[in-house]
């Protein structure tokens, strides 16, 4: 597993979007026993905050310490420095295990061994992600397509490529459950906007190679705009939810 967001982990956890209620009964619905979650790559803690209220215990695991140290510290969880393949957790004693952006990352025959150690019979596994950020404004959006498709060419991880195929690409060998259409939706300012695609990891391999900042042609028309203005955007969700076949 790579990590490549240890560094300024405190934007990330800041400007990356949250996730959703819908999201999250979406998984809840398909997990009968609520005693013990794992969250696998958990970041800054985004998506453990979401399953705390609804579990005895949660594990938090990323094996970035630096990510782990913005999480929010509640009494329920646990967040530990580990690697995907080792969760450190007894045999079948997981009633879920979520990873949330985070699984194109892994090696999927290394994490998958240790999902069906840790998972109760009855247990689920949910991939969740989300695609890339889509804008309401044309001349916006199509700024947003140029950065990722084109200027940026070239510069994402081989693993990326899973995030555009919409997580159908990964392998996933468990018995697949039905998953409603889902998106995640935001009004969000200039600086919110450029703060997200600081976190991307394209466009820190990007300014690492080339030494100037891809972004110029966004912020140039966001100085265009009233200093105020909000812009609407979307997520599309990826989300994969299986059981032990």
């Amino acid at each position: 597993m790579k990590d490549l967001f240890s560094d300024n982990s405190q934007l990330y956890q800041q400007a990356r979007p949250d996730y959703s209620a819908d999201i999250l009964e979406a998984i809840l619905n398909c997990v009968p026993e609520r005693q013990l979650a794992w969250d696998c790559g958990a970041g800054s803690g985004q998506f453990t905050q979401w399953l705390a209220p609804h579990f005895q215990q949660v594990l938090a695991t990323d094996l970035s310490a630096a990510q782990l140290a913005q999480a929010k510290a509640l009494e329920n969880i646990t967040y530990r420095a580990a690697p995907a393949e080792q969760s450190g957790l007894p045999d079948h004693s997981a009633d879920l295990v979520t990873v949330a952006q985070a699984v194109h990352w892994f090696n999927f025959d290394d994490f998958y061994t240790e999902v069906r150690r840790v998972l109760k019979p009855n247990g689920s596994l949910a991939v969740i992600g989300y695609g890339l950020i889509e804008a309401q404004d044309a001349e916006l959006n199509q700024l947003i397509q140029a950065l990722y498709f084109d200027t940026l060419k070239g510069y994402w991880d081989a693993e990326r490529r899973y995030v555009d195929e919409l997580y159908q690409t990964i392998p996933f060998p468990f018995a697949e459950q039905p998953v409603p259409a889902l998106s995640l939706n935001y009004c969000w300012s200039a600086q919110q906007l450029l703060n997200y695609f600081n976190t991307w990891s394209g466009l820190k391999h990007y300014i690492k190679q080339q030494g100037q900042n891809p972004l110029a042609r966004l912020e140039a028309f966001f100085a265009q705009q009233p200093a105020e203005a909000l812009y609407a955007i979307g997520f599309p969700v990826l989300l994969r939810i299986g059981k032990l076949q």
